[in-house]
Parts: structure tokens; C-alpha cells; sequence
């Protein structure tokens, strides 16, 4: 065959597919653009009426009221540690005990020089009375009197002395005992078996989480709109979006000199806390609150250039929505909804730029670890 033929029967081949290849997509295209959108419950916001407010920014950490760092109060080696992190303990519970061997040997001594102290007291004022009652005769002499007399109240002396000994002798046998102060859970465990405690070594460490509370910090320039008493709206690191309320409970009459910041005291004010101490908090205080009005979350918008809108599901298809914002809530970055939509909408979460007009939604079951919006999925 010439090759000018062989190079026009290749052409043709070359055009054919071509022709076929664009038919096909062609002919696919609706089939693709015709998948539901499929949607998890995560996916949807609701629209609900809220407030809007705006105050002072509060940042700092939640903290138990009552806590306590026991600490050793003889030089002793540990012998039994009975609690460790987070184990509940009832006040007086003994927590870590420490070796008493030595302090048992000066208990044991003091004991016995109370024993003797006493013989002698009993001794000198046998010889005083006795004394007392030949002077009365005149078989001895008024010094030797007044001699018994020193003697007497030497020994009473000398036993008041011991006493006291014995005393101290067992408050240090009771101090080899660390017991707790309070109801509550320990947060931090210092020491184990065998280690040596010096007095001022921290043992353990006990809070009581019924007391959590938010030790929070305001800049000193924000300090004249915080009152006893204002509330509070604040986000706790680990626990999401969950939101607690709180009221001020102290103002620090002093700021802190190197930042300026001022301390302020939060107590939970509707019995809603976590149930960690030490954690991460933000919020603010509460100066000036607005009626309620339809707050829109920046996770639902877009925008095209100036315009904002939302994609707004109705029965199950999408709408773009225009939409006419307000000012923006300082609190959690919410903007006040002038026109566009109403309590109760259901509106898509970080919508993307292939959403169209009028695309069909299918609602999906949530699942943990489930991708979020996904056109076509499970087809």
C-alpha cells in the first residue's frame, strides 16, 4: 500500500476515536452532575436566635479552690504510699507513711524520763512536807526549808520538761503520717517507696473538684468595665465548643507589675464545670448585652467579592442564599443576621465552589471518622 494512503487511513482512525472519546464524556456529564450531594448531620448548622454581647477578653486556666501540697515534716524514709493520681481520698485518710523507727526510740525515751520526773517530784515533795512539819517543832532550821522547797519546785520543773518532750515526741510520730486534708483526689504523686523525704519535700499533691473554678487575667485598660457579679461566657481547651457560664466572683485590687493585667475570679454559675483542673480557658466578660437576634457563624458563609451568601437546605436541595450581616459578636465571632434567612434553617458548613443551585441532597448517617459534604458518596 503507498504511504500517502497508510497516512490517510491513520488520520481517519485518529479522528474516529476522537469523535467517539467527546461522545462518551459528553453523554456521561449529566449522569456525574446528577449525584446527590451526600450530607452529615455534622455538616448542618441550624439557625437559632441567640444574644449578641461584647466585653473585655478573659483568658487563663481552671483551677481548684481548695488544693493542698503535703509536704514531710520529719527527715524519714517513705515506707507506704496509699494513693496515687486521681484516687479519690475522704479527709483524714492516711495518704503516705514514713518511717518511725527512730522517732519511736525518742517517744520511748521521753516516756521514761516523764516516769522518772514524776518519782522525783513525789520524792522532793514527800521530803518538803516532812521538813515542813519539824520546822513547825523547831527540829530544823528555816534553810534547810527553804532548801526542800528548791528542791520541790526543781523537780516539778524538771517534769513539766519531760512532758513536754513526750509531747513533741509524739506529734513527730503523728507527722510520719501524711493524711489528707480534705475530701478529694490526688492530682500529683511525688514520692514512691524507699525514696528519702526531707522535711519541706513535697509528697502529694490533693484539689477538690467540687471547688473548680476560672482564674482568669484582664488587661488593665478593660479593668473598668469588670463588676462583681458580671457574667461570664467562656470556652474551656478540651472540651470543643461547649460553652460554660460564669459569674465574677473577686477583682485583685492590684494588677500584676509586669504585665498589667488584673486577676479576676470566676465561680461556675450554673453547676455545668469540667471535671479537669489546670486546663486552658478563654472567654469574655459580659459589659453590654443586645436582645435576641439570629446569629450566623463564619463556617457557613461565602463570598463573592463583596456579596456574602449561604447554601441553605430546603427539603432536599441546595439554595444559595444572599445574605445582609451586621456586626460582629466579639465573643465567639458570630455576626448578627439582618435579612436573608430565619430560625430554624438548616445551612451547610464550609461550603465549597462546586455547590450549585438547586443540587439534590441526600442526609447521611454520622460516622466517626466519616468525611463530611461528599457529592456522590456511597454510589
Amino acid at each position: 500500500m503507498p504511504a500517502s494512503s497508510v497516512g490517510a487511513l491513520v488520520s481517519a482512525l485518529a479522528l474516529a476515536l476522537a469523535l467517539g472519546g467527546c461522545g462518551k464524556t459528553k453523554d456521561q456529564a449529566p449522569e456525574v452532575a446528577d449525584q446527590p450531594l451526600l450530607v452529615y448531620p455534622q455538616d448542618i448548622f441550624v439557625l437559632d436566635a441567640s444574644r449578641a454581647g461584647s466585653g473585655p477578653l478573659i483568658t487563663g486556666s481552671i483551677q481548684p479552690q481548695r488544693r493542698a501540697d503535703l509536704r514531710a515534716e520529719v527527715s524519714a524514709v517513705v515506707l507506704q504510699v496509699f494513693k496515687d493520681n486521681g484516687d479519690a481520698v475522704r479527709r483524714g485518710d492516711v495518704l503516705v507513711r514514713l518511717d518511725d523507727t527512730a522517732i519511736r526510740d525518742n517517744l520511748t525515751s521521753a516516756e521514761a524520763a516523764v516516769r522518772a520526773a514524776g518519782q522525783s517530784l513525789e520524792q522532793a515533795e514527800h521530803q518538803y512536807q516532812r521538813l515542813k512539819t519539824l520546822r513547825q517543832s523547831g527540829m530544823v532550821t528555816t534553810q534547810q526549808l527553804e532548801d526542800a522547797e528548791l528542791r520541790r519546785n526543781n523537780a516539778r520543773s524538771d517534769q513539766v520538761a519531760a512532758q513536754a518532750r513526750l509531747v513533741q515526741a509524739r506529734q513527730q510520730l503523728e507527722r510520719t503520717f501524711s493524711r489528707a486534708p480534705f475530701d478529694g483526689v490526688v492530682s500529683e504523686r511525688k514520692v514512691s517507696r524507699g525514696d528519702t523525704a526531707q522535711p519541706g519535700k513535697e509528697l502529694l499533691k490533693v484539689i477538690d473538684l467540687a471547688s473548680l473554678r476560672f482564674e482568669g487575667l484582664v488587661s488593665g485598660d478593660a479593668v473598668h468595665s469588670v463588676s462583681v457579679g458580671q457574667r461570664v461566657n467562656f470556652r474551656v481547651n478540651g472540651y470543643g465548643t461547649q460553652e460554660f457560664v460564669g459569674k465574677v466572683a473577686r477583682i485583685d485590687p492590684a494588677a500584676n507589675a509586669s504585665t498589667r493585667q488584673v486577676g479576676v475570679l470566676v465561680d461556675f454559675a450554673n453547676g455545668v464545670q469540667p471535671k479537669l483542673a489546670g486546663l486552658y480557658a478563654e472567654g469574655y466578660l459580659e459589659a453590654e448585652r443586645s436582645s435576641s437576634v439570629l446569629m450566623v457563624p463564619a463556617v457557613v458563609l461565602a463570598h463573592e467579592g463583596d456579596k456574602v451568601f449561604a447554601w441553605r437546605i430546603a427539603g432536599t436541595s441546595l439554595q444559595k442564599v444572599a445574605l445582609e450581616l451586621g456586626e460582629r459578636d466579639p465573643r465567639r465571632g458570630d455576626f448578627v443576621l439582618r435579612a436573608g434567612l430565619s430560625a430554624g434553617d438548616r445551612l451547610l458548613r464550609n461550603p465549597i465552589s462546586t455547590f450549585r443551585d438547586g443540587q439534590k441532597v441526600e442526609l447521611g448517617t454520622a460516622a466517626p471518622g466519616q468525611a463530611a459534604v461528599a457529592p456522590g458518596a456511597g454510589k
